[in-house]
C-alpha cells in the first residue's frame, strides 16, 4: 500500500493539528514521535506525520532532525511531503521556516514551494502577504508578546525574506480567486525569476482548496493544517487516494480525566478561567519559582490531583499565566529555564498519574504536548474525532495498560472557551 502523505511538524500540537484535518479530509492517519527507531504498523493508513520539537531549538538542529524525517518519510515512498509549522508562522529572524524549507527543497532537488500558513475557520487568513489573527493583524495579535518567539511583523515576505538567501514571493489574492491555472501560471512566472519561497493569500476555505488543486502534485508544500484539509480531496481526484469509511474511528476511552496546561495564549487562559469558573476548586497552579526552590510544589499538586481523582472530580493542573507573570519569573529564572521547570513538571505529573489510572488526558501547549509525549514514552499516535478546528482526540498504547491512553493536545491559540470540559464529551 502506498502512503500517499508524509508531513514533518515543527512541534507536536502542531502535528495533531495538521492529522486532524487529514482525518477530517479522509485519511487515516498515524502521528510519530520523531523518528521512529523500531518497525511502526502503517498497513492501513493513508498519512503519515512526524512530530518533531524544532519550532524554537537552534536552526541547525532544526534543520538536522528534519532531514532526518524526511529520509524516514523518502523510504516509506509517499507520494507528497508537506512542512507544517504553525498557522501564526511563529518563529525568529534566523528561522526555523526559511532554514528548514530550504534543507528539504535541496535534498529533494526541487526548485520551489508554497508557504499556505492560513487557516481561515481559527481566523488565520493572509491577505497581500500580511497575516491576520481574527481582524488584528499578527503583530497586533498577542503573538507579539510570546516567550520564545515573539512575532512582531505581520508581513511575511518580510519576515522570511530574513530567513532565507533565497527569493520569496507572493500569490497574491486576485490572482488566487481567478483559480487553478492563474495560480500555476503565477508560479512558473516566480520560479523563472529564481523566487524559491512563495507566500500564497488565503482568506477562505475556497481559496485553499484552489491552491491544493494548484499545488497537490508538488514535491513539497509547507504550511499550516489550513491546506491539509483541502489535500485529500485533490488526490482522490488523482486516484491517490480511495473513499474511506470513518476514517478517525478509535477504540472506546477508559480511565479517569486531567487536564495539564502550560499554555499561556490568550485562548488558553481563558480557557483555564471558565474551567475553574464551572468546577470551583478544580485547579492547581504551578509557580516556575516556587518550582525551582525545591519539590514540595510539585508534591502538593501531586496529592492534589490525586484526591480529586480519587473522589471522580474534574482536575486542572496549569502552569498559565498572564505576561506580566511569565515575564518576571523569566527575569528572574532566564527563558529557557523558566520553561523547562514547568514543561518537567507537567510531564512528570502526566507520567505519574496516568500510572495512578488516568486514561483520558488533555494537554494545552505545544511546548507542554511535546513533554508530555516523551514523559509517557509515546511513539505513535492514532488520529481520532475532532474536538475543535484543529485538535483532535488521539490514542496511543503504552506498556502494561490493557487499554490505549486517550490524549487531546492542544495548541496554546486553540479551541473553544469551554474547550477544557466539552473534550471530555465529544470523547464520550
Amino acid at each position: 500500500m502506498t502512503i500517499v502523505l508524509g508531513a514533518i511538524a515543527d512541534d507536536f500540537t502542531g502535528a495533531t493539528d495538521l492529522a486532524n484535518n487529514l482525518v477530517r479530509g479522509g485519511m487515516r492517519c498515524v502521528q510519530v514521535i520523531g523518528v521512529p527507531s523500531a518497525p511502526i504498523q502503517l498497513d492501513d493508513v493513508d498519512a503519515v506525520i512526524v512530530a518533531l520539537k524544532s519550532r524554537s531549538c537552534p536552526s541547525e538542529e532544526a534543520v538536522s532532525a528534519s532531514l532526518k524525517a524526511l529520509t524516514w518519510l523518502q523510504q516509506l515512498g509517499v507520494r507528497q511531503l508537506f512542512f507544517k509549522y504553525c498557522s501564526t508562522f511563529d518563529s525568529t529572524d534566523q528561522g526555523n521556516i526559511g532554514p528548514v524549507a530550504d534543507a528539504l527543497l535541496d535534498q529533494l532537488g526541487a526548485r520551489q514551494t508554497v508557504m499556505v500558513p492560513a487557516f481561515p475557520v481559527n481566523g488565520r487568513t493572509v491577505y497581500q502577504g500580511h497575516l491576520f489573527v481574527g481582524d488584528r493583524l499578527l503583530n497586533d495579535s498577542g503573538m507579539q508578546h510570546h516567550p520564545l518567539t515573539p512575532m512582531t511583523d505581520a508581513d511575511l515576505v518580510r519576515v522570511l525574506s530574513r530567513q532565507t538567501p533565497h527569493g520569496v514571493g507572493l500569490v497574491a489574492h486576485a490572482t488566487i480567486a481567478q483559480g487553478t491555472e492563474a495560480i500555476q501560471q503565477r508560479l512558473e512566472a516566480l520560479a523563472r525569476q529564481d523566487v524559491r519561497h512563495v507566500i500564497c493569500d488565503s482568506v477562505s476555505d475556497g481559496d485553499l482548496e484552489r491552491l491544493a488543486e494548484a499545488v497537490s502534485s508538488q514535491p513539497l508544500v509547507t504550511g499550516g493544517s489550513g491546506l491539509g484539509q483541502a489535500l485529500p480531496e485533490r488526490y482522490r481526484r488523482q486516484g491517490w487516494l480511495a473513499p474511506i469509511a470513518e476514517p478517525g474511528r478509535l477504540q472506546s476511552a477508559s480511565g479517569r480525566a486531567l487536564v495539564l496546561s502550560g499554555s499561556c495564549s490568550r485562548a488558553t487562559l481563558a480557557q483555564v478561567d471558565a474551567f475553574l469558573e464551572r468546577h470551583p476548586g478544580a485547579g492547581f497552579a504551578l509557580d516556575p519559582l516556587s518550582l525551582a526552590k525545591d519539590d514540595v510544589q510539585w508534591e502538593s499538586a501531586f496529592g492534589f490531583a490525586l484526591k480529586r481523582l480519587a473522589d471522580d472530580e474534574p482536575v486542572l493542573i496549569y502552569a498559565s499565566a498572564n505576561p506580566e507573570k511569565v515575564h518576571q519569573a523569566q527575569a528572574e529564572l532566564g527563558v529557557a529555564q523558566a520553561g523547562e521547570l514547568v514543561e518537567r513538571a507537567l510531564s512528570q505529573l502526566a507520567a505519574s498519574l496516568v500510572n495512578e489510572g488516568v486514561g483520558r488526558l488533555v494537554v494545552a501547549g505545544g511546548e507542554t504536548s511535546g513533554a508530555v509525549v516523551s514523559a509517557l514514552g509515546i511513539q505513535a499516535l492514532r488520529i481520532g474525532e475532532q474536538i475543535d478546528p484543529g485538535v483532535p482526540w488521539t490514542q496511543a498504547t503504552l506498556a502494561g495498560r490493557s487499554r490505549p491512553l486517550s490524549l487531546a493536545l492542544k495548541s496554546g491559540n486553540f479551541g473553544g472557551i469551554d474547550f477544557f470540559t466539552r473534550a471530555f464529551e465529544v470523547l464520550q
